[in-house]
């Protein structure tokens, strides 16, 4: 009897990467955007192969780095046969078009990689719309060049040739249906604002903090929800809305958000407006921070720059120091004690702390509640 075959398939190689960044300021600066990089880069599934830097005066046009670091990267790419560079900063499409011919490697800037991500991790409609409509923003200016082998170089009547043509076709194509998702994204957002207007009387808690600060996880051990949770960079896209009430009744909308990096790019932050209103709209803000992070003030620093440019008017805002649980010294929980006295000390993994910022959470609810008496209070006696 003739026996079966099975062939055995292994599995396909994880892309193989080399970092790249640039720096003229601060040592510590890169060192901590080169580590964010490499965490972007395993969340897209790539294995980083090699870190190289650059400090000098100014960004290279043509290639962004210098001719020196040009050959040093090739020589990376390689001898660890990288298939991918990735680049800390957005690069021109003209830097792209002339390192990826030097390097005969593909070469992917910050923006696309966190846009890859994002393509990856989009789960609802929303968010994929998001997604889409961001990609094609970054994608349109680059188009130009994409036809240069079909182009005529003479000029005048009869050489408009087919190359450009294509080209204006790809345009047009792109800006409509970048024009389309933004249709479609004012429906979404117009019936987000429906469901916000029911919710107005109520008192709004948006989470939000740097990326893989614990958001997650604290909003579900504070609303029992399943928000999916992933020690990953962007394990959350969507904005997820719970309702917690205690036993004397009092409620809090809690809202949890997708989380902030540095350099996070704009167009991406624009093609999230409907997300990211959610935080613009709320009554308080929870500032999830990780505290086992060494580079948490900083992260605190890049979350503060996002909302100064997302809030029209500052809203309140309370620390929440996040994993507490995983700091092994107490003389460090102490000092956070200390430089940050209104800070909320919780492990939401481990459920320490959380009793206290829902007590903060109900009082603040209560404050809200009477402070709207008040104001309806006075409204009408102003009409009569």
């Amino acid at each position: 009897m003739k026996k079966d075959h099975f062939e055995v398939v292994n599995p396909p190689r994880a892309e193989r990467t080399v970092l790249v960044g640039h720096s003229t300021g601060r040592h510590d600066d890169l060192a901590r955007s080169m580590e964010e990089l490499g965490r972007l880069a395993d969340t897209a599934g790539a294995t980083v192969m090699e870190t190289i830097t650059q400090r000098r005066g100014r960004i290279h046009p043509a290639t962004y780095v210098g001719k020196g670091k040009v050959d040093e990267i090739k020589a990376a790419a390689e001898a660890h046969d990288a298939d991918t560079v990735i680049f800390d900063d957005d690069l021109s499409p003209a830097q792209v078009k002339n390192l990826e011919k030097t390097l005969q490697r593909k070469v992917v800037d910050r923006s696309e990689l966190i846009l890859d991500i994002f393509a990856r991790r989009a789960r609802t409609r929303e968010s994929r719309l998001q997604v889409e409509l961001a990609q094609l923003e970054y994608m349109l200016p680059r188009l130009t060049g994409m036809w240069k082998h079909l182009e005529r170089q003479a000029g005048g009547i009869g050489t408009r040739g087919p190359g450009e043509t294509q080209l204006e076709t790809d345009r047009r194509l792109v800006r409509e249906r970048i024009a389309r998702l933004k249709r479609e994204l004012a429906a979404v957002e117009r019936e987000r604002e429906t469901q916000r207007r029911r919710r107005r009387g109520e008192f709004r808690v948006a989470l939000v903090g740097y990326t893989n600060a614990g958001k997650s996880t604290l909003f579900n051990a504070l609303t029992r929800a399943k928000v999916f949770v992933e020690d990953r960079l962007f394990a959350t896209l969507d904005a997820t809305t719970r309702q917690m009430v205690s036993r004397e009744r009092d409620t809090v909308l809690l809202t949890d958000t997708v989380g902030f990096i540095r350099k996070l790019p704009h167009h991406l932050v624009a093609s999230f407006h409907s997300t990211l209103i959610e935080a613009i709209e709320a009554d308080l803000l929870l500032h999830v921070v990780d505290a086992a992070d060494p580079a948490h003030e900083s992260h605190v620093e890049a979350v503060d720059e996002v909302l100064e440019k997302l809030l029209v008017t500052p809203q309140p805002q309370v620390l929440v120091f996040n994993k507490i649980d995983a700091i092994p010294d107490e003389d460090d929980v102490a000092a956070l004690r200390v430089t940050h006295p209104g800070a909320i000390l919780v492990s939401a993994r481990r459920g320490a702390g959380l009793d206290d910022l829902r007590a903060q959470l109900w009082q603040r609810s209560r404050d809200h509640v009477a402070a709207r008496g008040k104001r309806v209070a006075a409204a009408a006696t102003a009409e009569s």
